[in-house]
């Protein structure tokens, strides 16, 4: 029950801007400011952990990383508007892995296996859907992307109206939630149509009645804020500021039932999507 702290050799010059471990925890990506991924895995025999680079054709900053389910293969998004998925099989760690539709034929460690332009934003968050057959990602430019590992050259993408997200989730093999700079988690469903909007699950809350005011009161409001109503200056969303991470909590029949966000503004907030179904009629998770 005691932590004991590992030498890392990340074998970087630039800041490390993100880390994912691997389903089979057996390995974890960093990726960093240096242009390149740094894949580790254990060494017993010094006690540390080592890593191997995924150099090429990555030309910026990477900001988002996520695993396929098969553990060998990575997703990765970056600043140079691009989402990646490269091959990840270590043959230090007696990798054997299968041929999927990402890879139709065995590659070694570092291969591109697609490359996906995600029009004119940084790719902030990129997740593999728990099958693995489908690979969502959100950028800067406010849109949300899917494609299907059965047609990689077919790109889904939807612009959205709201500020750009920076995490996604997905909740079940059909649908995902994101969130970012609009400050609530919202709700999108995959299918082989595309992408589509489902709703805003952090709902509008219920202003509480004001009722009558002192003439003290009210002339404190008019001294501090210029005004004697509060109108227009208590938020609608349970975070005060921009979400930067989404992660499940609990699941059941394939699919997330509660799930955590956090964000700039210090708060963890939990989820579950029983009671937001129960809170908003007529929609299906």
């Amino acid at each position: 029950g005691t932590w004991i702290p590992c030498l890392v050799l990340l074998r970087i010059n630039r800041a490390a801007t993100t880390v994912r471990w691997s389903p089979a925890e057996d390995r974890f990506a960093v990726g960093s400011g240096a242009r390149l991924l740094s894949v580790c895995y254990f060494d017993p025999e010094n006690n540390w952990w080592v890593s191997k680079h995924i150099k090429k054709p990555i030309r910026s900053t990477i900001l988002s990383v996520d695993w396929h389910p098969s553990n060998h293969l990575i997703a990765v998004g970056s600043c140079d508007f691009k989402c990646r998925v490269f091959s990840a099989a270590l043959k230090e760690m007696s990798d054997k892995p299968q041929t999927s539709l990402w890879m139709p034929k065995l590659s070694k460690f570092g291969t591109l296996l697609a490359e996906f332009d995600s029009n004119n934003g940084w790719v902030h968050g990129v997740k593999f859907s728990p099958s693995g057959n489908l690979l969502a990602w959100v950028a800067h430019d406010s849109s949300v992307n899917l494609v299907n590992s059965n047609s990689l050259e077919k790109v889904h993408t939807v612009l959205t109206s709201n500020l750009p997200y920076m995490c996604l989730l997905w909740l079940s093999e059909g649908s995902f939630v994101t969130a970012g700079h609009n400050m609530s988690p919202d709700l999108y469903y995959a299918s082989e149509d595309g992408v589509t909007f489902g709703a805003k699950l952090d709902v509008k809350k219920e202003k509480a009645a004001s009722g009558n005011m002192s003439a003290m009161a009210r002339f404190q409001k008019l001294d501090v804020q210029g005004k004697a109503e509060t109108e227009g200056t208590t938020l609608e969303t349970t975070h005060a500021n921009c979400i930067t991470e989404i992660r499940a909590m609990e699941s059941a029949n394939n699919k997330v039932t509660k799930f955590s966000t956090s964000g700039k503004d210090g708060q963890v907030v939990i989820w579950d999507t029983e009671s937001i179904c129960s809170a908003i009629a007529g929609l299906k998770i």
